[in-house]
């Protein structure tokens, strides 16, 4: 007889394989040898019963608007280990990203360990053979699969914050003019646009040959990202105010002056707005819309040893982070800060006197954890992350390590 939990196995693991088959919604979500090797690790031998939470469900089936964070979560104490929980049910769920809604979830107890298990055996205990009838059905589950984190958290961050350097926020194509001399864009409205002033700047006028694109963000000016401890400008953030197509490329005219000599005059690109985070105007940048990703994070911790510091929070008038907000980090891809990486953010210890202590010596406590972090994009320096957890709010300057 066929069990719920055994359709679902099946058929999600089908219906995934037809959509990549078919091509359909194509997306990348590397499973790092690291990750393979303890998973295959896990699945031989589970985990330590100590590594589970008290309150562990002995089973659970999956729901709609569930996040792989929160699943590992119920049942490790420490979620970014989710490689190990993948692995507990190595079997059945053969990638990580592919977890639906409808699949059920089944906590195997014996010997002092823990293993996950997706089916019950017939007598009612986790494990056994399912046999299950061939069946063929037709679904797109692409985008139903459950997403390690919550998309609402991090997708405006994928959209619209931008790190760039300081010579390629100069040469980016700039809003030069409007109509009628206004001051202020919103959507709807045109206006004129430009390149940079030479290609010996290392810029091009913008164009809308067959190739050149034609879709447009525009930001505001960069503002720097200083290293708390160094000083040393790490990158720029630049302020994302809306959006723009490409109706017109440049041109160039030429002009007979009265003296009979020609001149060129050059034609700007015209633009039109439209969508709007802020009213825009003359002076903002243009930055071609990047291809949309499909990302999905796996929580691990690093294989090395990293440690830096909050060098921002994301909204200028914000001093203090909380759960689900932005920071931005002072270590990127050259220190080895990857998508997926959680990190523990410390409180750095209070300065005090010891007032024991007749000689009054001053004495610093040791710095506590205060909560943990996911990395979701990184850049060469600085690195987008989102705080999941946090006991007192998140400033700049404070630190972030490995997790235990």
């Amino acid at each position: 007889m066929q069990t719920m939990s055994g359709r679902f196995s099946q058929f999600s693991m089908a219906a995934a394989l037809l959509v990549c088959t078919a091509g359909l919604h194509a997306q990348n979500f590397p499973i790092t040898p690291g990750q393979r090797a303890t998973a295959n690790q896990v699945a031989q031998t589970g985990v330590p019963l100590a590594d589970l939470v008290p309150n562990a469900p002995d089973e659970y089936t999956v729901k709609r608007g569930d996040t792989l964070w929160g699943i590992s979560g119920m049942f490790l104490k420490s979620p970014w280990r989710w490689p190990e929980l993948w692995g507990m049910n190595l079997e059945d769920i053969r990638n990580p990203h592919r977890i639906y809604p409808g699949q059920q979830l089944y906590l195997d107890k014996a010997n002092g360990r823990a293993i996950l298990r997706t089916r019950r055996s017939a007598d009612g205990t986790p494990g056994g053979t399912v046999r299950v009838s061939p069946r063929t059905r037709y679904e797109s589950l692409a985008d139903a699969a459950v997403p390690t984190l919550s998309p609402q958290a991090i997708e405006p961050f994928l959209s619209e914050a931008l790190i760039v350097d300081e010579a390629a926020f100069a040469l980016a194509p700039r809003i030069v003019a409007t109509q009628e001399g206004r001051v202020l864009l919103s959507r709807g409205d045109r206006a004129y646009a430009r390149g940079a002033y030479s290609s010996k700047d290392g810029g091009k006028p913008l164009s809308t040959a067959k190739g050149e694109p034609v879709d447009y963000r525009v930001f505001r000016n960069a503002t720097p990202l200083k290293d708390p401890s160094t000083g040393e400008i790490l990158g720029y953030e630049a302020q994302f105010v809306g959006k723009a197509e490409l109706v017109r490329g440049e041109t160039t005219v030429d002009i007979v002056g009265k003296d009979g000599k020609v001149s060129t005059e050059i034609v700007p690109a015209t633009i039109d707005i439209i969508f709007a985070k802020e009213e825009m105007r003359v002076g903002d940048r243009l930055v071609p819309e990047p291809p949309r990703e499909l990302l999905s994070y796996v929580p691990r911790a690093p294989t090395t040893q990293i440690e830096g510091q909050i060098v921002s929070i994301y909204g200028s008038a914000v001093r203090f982070a909380a759960g689900n907000q932005v920071v931005v980090l002072n270590r990127g891809a050259r220190d080895g800060l990857e998508r997926g990486h959680v990190m523990a953010l410390q409180q750095s210890g209070v300065q005090m006197t010891d007032r024991t202590d007749s000689a009054r010596t001053q004495i610093r406590l040791p710095n506590e954890r205060n909560g943990l972090l996911i990395v979701f994009r990184t850049f060469e320096k600085l690195s987008y992350a989102l705080v999941l957890q946090v006991n007192d709010g998140a400033k700049v300057g404070d630190r972030f390590v490995n997790p235990n």
